[in-house]
């Protein structure tokens, strides 16, 4: 068990949580009286495998989003946003460090076993710390995959108060990993293991998430709301599978998980609003990674739209994703912006919106405040870089303008792939979204340029790397 006492730096707020209904729908409550930090609080939801074109306002037609839809209808939807890589840990330690995975530690998954090997760095300052520095309560609700040792767990990593699953999945109603070795319970409060079993675990996330608001409404907040959902085991509730019973296998089952998300984050949006705090809260939306298409999720049932790739893959459906911002009042609503963007730069992001200082400039993400302002503003980046996976042949891929190359490619369709084509694949993304012709032979200067751009980067990144941590098993699963 990961206990308090065996990491002195937590701040444990709150142990005892009323219990309530699957979802809250509390009636308005009042700000609380002496809240005069004008500052905002902030909210990133992080979806898990959901596919590029997997919500309404990304084009889906046979699914429901809308409150993912209503989101962005409120704030800032970018069809150029890009994760940071296209497989969980690395991702969202991308994020909640501003770095490029290669330079946070994980360029694999980390352990989804207590005591496993494989975290981010624990030398460089989170987006979590960084809010905690600035007085800010800080809280964690949901999947972390991030770190399973008591100096890399939630609350040792700046949140003042975690709720969640440490490792990289759990079965929601009994709240066990089921994948990899015994089978494990994985439900845990402030380090210490909770058993709440036959409870939807996204419910749990909402309840959990809406007392912390309520009682740390008086200043501001951090919520790192961080689902589970659509990724496997899909789990939707029976009123979703009814509505999607005629949906092809699995696409049905995929949206009934995925409606059932939704409506979880309609739930906390549902709190935010009740509480009379939603002009005061910026609130940010991505997806980790691309649509799974491991034998765990039958295979398939997400969507990358228009785009080539899934999970685990460099090519556009594997990361470039649904990503969006709102803060009514004070941002942009029901705009949209084509500039390229990455999910490292939410991190100088809201520390610009927020008035907060970084604990370490020496980070990759840049900040597009003008660009969620402008539509004319230019992208703060000349270049982007992606690098995944341990061994002699890692994946990674630089895009540079409307050029992207890829090394070493890897995607579950195969189809049409030569041997020169998965060594290097030249895409120019504006005449081929779909990247199905491979431009490396008629544009050989370019992918030396490239690939000179990258082996640049690649020298001067000094990757803290924590362990070779495997990607994928030889069935194709996650590790």
């Amino acid at each position: 068990m990961i206990s308090q006492a065996m990491n002195p730096s937590i701040t444990l707020i709150s142990t005892l949580l009323l219990a309530g209904s699957a979802l809250l729908s509390a009636a308005p409550v009042s700000p609380q009286a002496g809240n005069s930090d004008p500052r905002p609080n902030v909210i990133i939801i992080m979806t898990d495998d959901q596919g590029s074109g997997d919500a309404g306002c990304y084009g889906a037609k046979d699914l429901l989003t809308p409150n993912i839809d209503g989101l962005a209808s409120r704030g800032v939807r970018f069809t150029q946003f890009y994760s940071g890589a296209p497989v969980c840990s690395p991702s969202r330690a991308s994020l909640l460090m501003g770095r490029y995975p290669l330079r946070t530690g994980l360029i694999g998954n980390a352990s989804s076993q207590e005591g496993g090997k494989g975290a981010m760095s624990t030398t460089i300052p989170t987006m979590a710390e960084m809010f905690q520095r600035a007085g800010y309560t800080t809280g964690h609700f949901g999947k972390w995959h991030l770190g399973y040792t008591p100096d890399t767990t939630p609350n040792a990593r700046g949140f003042d108060y975690s709720f969640g699953h440490m490792g990289g999945c759990i079965d929601n109603y009994s709240h066990f990993f089921y994948w990899q070795g015994p089978n494990r319970h994985d439900l845990w409060r402030n380090g210490v293991e909770i058993c709440d079993p036959g409870r939807y675990f996204c419910d749990l996330m909402v309840e959990e998430a809406s007392h912390f608001m309520e009682d740390h409404r008086a200043k501001p907040f951090f919520v790192y709301f961080a689902l589970n959902m659509p990724h496997y085991p899909y789990q939707g509730e029976a009123k979703w599978l009814e509505r999607y019973k005629d949906l092809p296998y699995p696409r049905n089952l995929y949206a009934a998980f995925l409606s059932s998300c939704d409506e979880r984050i309609g739930a906390l949006l549902g709190k935010v609003d009740a509480l009379g705090l939603r002009e005061k809260t910026i609130v940010i939306l991505q997806s980790d990674n691309g649509h799974s298409t491991e034998e765990r999720a039958h295979f398939g049932g997400g969507s990358a739209g228009a785009y080539r790739g899934e999970k685990f893959s460099l090519f556009e459906g594997g990361m470039r994703l649904p990503g969006m911002i709102s803060w009514p009042g004070h941002l942009p609503e029901g705009e949209v912006r084509g500039q390229m963007v990455h999910s490292g730069d939410w991190m100088p992001t809201v520390a610009e919106l927020s008035g907060v200082k970084l604990l370490n400039p020496d980070i990759d993400g840049l900040s597009i405040v003008p660009v969620i302002r402008s539509a004319e503003a230019p992208s703060p980046h000349k270049a982007l870089h992606w690098y995944v996976g341990a061994g002699k042949k890692p994946q990674w891929a630089v895009r540079e303008g409307n050029w992207k190359l890829i090394g070493n490619v890897h995607t579950t369709d195969e189809k049409g792939l030569t041997a020169a084509d998965k060594e290097f694949f030249l895409s120019d993304l504006a005449t081929d979204i779909a990247e199905k012709q491979n431009h490396a032979k008629e544009h050989p200067e370019i992918v030396e340029r490239l690939r000179k751009l990258h082996d640049e980067w690649l020298s001067a990144s000094q990757p803290p790397l924590s362990v070779d941590t495997p990607v994928q098993d030889k069935k194709g699963n996650e590790q």
